[in-house]
């Protein structure tokens, strides 16, 4: 487990034996029709899902899951690459996945300390496949098996990368909700302390926010505009000294 070492399009090539690579059937079976439709698709696999998505958060590492699902009855190999190799980890970066089986691929992306501006991601993916021998392993695949040149028939998926927002956490919300009330109670405790030292009177006390238009206490207790709540609380703080 690796991580891609491709640079702009570019693979570094490591010497290897060559193995025979097998013409792949132009048959799909009828049951990957309905995956098709939800996955980036070739004739030999198809990739679920069809783009990669991050939920972006700085410092954080995130990864996304693929499924690389081989239609065929045939033994197929694949190789992923990326336009970012520095950026992003692929477990495995390469593969065989047996007839009409799914192997899974786990694509990271290393901690971010800026966000791209409107979260703007130009990164691409690509993920190439051609029909290998039945008895072949992972740990005999080669570069040259994915070289057009060679005249192998490699297929190929080419997938975007896209951020979005995290989801907000439930603390999150319950602190959005108890905005007004965070912002009220304070000064509630403001007006009760400074009461016994201002000259306010010792009936009940209404407070009203203007930047929220919301009252709290006694609607018929008379209202303390902002200049005497002010005023009562540095007269309180005062007398507490």
């Amino acid at each position: 487990e690796i991580c891609i070492q491709t640079q702009r399009g570019k693979e570094v090539m490591a010497p290897a034996v060559q193995h025979p690579v097998l013409p792949f059937p132009t048959t799909t079976s009828p049951s990957s029709a309905g995956t098709a439709a939800m996955a980036a698709s070739s004739d030999l696999l198809d990739v679920d899902p069809p783009e990669l998505q991050f939920p972006f958060e700085l410092d954080k590492q995130i990864s996304c899951p693929l499924k690389m699902i081989n239609k065929t009855d045939r033994t197929v190999a694949f190789k992923v690459k990326t336009t970012s190799p520095k950026k992003y980890c692929v477990r495995p970066n390469n593969g065989v996945v047996r007839p009409r089986s799914t192997c899974e691929v786990v694509v990271t992306m290393q901690a971010q300390t800026v966000a791209p501006p409107d979260l703007q991601c130009k990164d691409k993916f690509l993920v190439q496949s051609v029909v290998v021998a039945d008895g072949l392993s992972a740990k005999d695949i080669t570069p040259q098996m994915f070289m057009k040149q060679e005249g192998n028939v490699v297929e190929e998926v080419r997938m975007r990368v896209t951020y979005v927002m995290p989801p907000e956490s439930p603390s999150e919300i319950a602190e959005e909700s108890d905005g007004p009330q965070r912002i009220l109670a304070p000064m509630q405790r403001i007006v009760n302390n400074g009461r016994s030292a201002s000259e306010l009177s010792s009936g009940s006390v209404s407070l009203r926010s203007a930047e929220l238009g919301t009252e709290v206490g006694s609607p018929t207790g008379p209202v303390v505009r902002t200049e005497e709540l002010l005023k009562a609380a540095g007269h309180a703080a005062v007398c507490a000294i």
